[in-house]
């Protein structure tokens, strides 16, 4: 489209981007005056070459806690998991809190395997050497230890990671408080 031939929303695009240029810049809506009163423009300042792009900064999405509520009471209803970590341990013998650990432990992980597919972000045997890339991906692979310069990096996998590829939580009445994570029980 030439200049002389822009479309209706070009033309309205352009009175909007005009609009705020005129508020937010004197020197601008000045110009603008000027074309308006039939004056020749003034002369026209060198432009300045843009500074690069920065990339957007991220945007953060606030977590409901109702999935976070759910799993803690399904811990809690098949684990004792809060029970536990709520238990002022200090009079107990080591064996004691071996055995009931072994308990929670055996309820978490019955918990976890029912709801969530787990499996490691690293097939690698931990202790193995490996090549991180150029590019590689942040949210999957922390680097630890001597981080020096770029990629690539040659280092140990001294943890494999885990990613939940796939969660089953069970669906919820609209009236469900998950906040009550275990109710109270009353002996009759």
């Amino acid at each position: 489209m030439t200049d002389t031939n822009l479309s209706w929303t070009s033309r309205l695009s352009l009175a909007i981007g005009a609009f705020f240029g005129i508020l937010g810049d004197r020197d601008f809506a000045a110009g603008v005056q000027r074309l308006r009163s039939g004056a020749a423009p003034a002369a026209a300042a060198p432009v300045a070459t843009p500074a690069p792009a920065q990339a957007p900064a991220p945007t953060l999405k606030e977590a409901t806690p109702e999935a976070a509520l759910q799993l803690l009471g399904l811990l809690q209803r098949d684990a004792r998991f809060i029970d536990f970590i709520e238990e002022d341990i200090a009079n107990y013998s080591d064996a004691d809190i071996g055995a009931a650990a072994r308990l929670v432990h055996d309820g978490c992980r019955t918990t976890l395997r029912e709801h969530f597919t787990i499996r490691p972000v690293r097939e690698e045997a931990e202790g193995s050497r490996v090549t991180i890339a150029e590019g590689f991906d942040a949210s999957t692979i922390r680097l630890t230890g001597n981080v020096v310069g770029k990629a690539p990096f040659n280092g140990s996998i001294s943890h494999r990671g885990w990613r939940a590829t796939d969660v089953r939580l069970p669906k919820l009445t609209q009236s469900h408080d998950t906040s009550v994570l275990a109710p109270a029980e009353v002996e009759l």
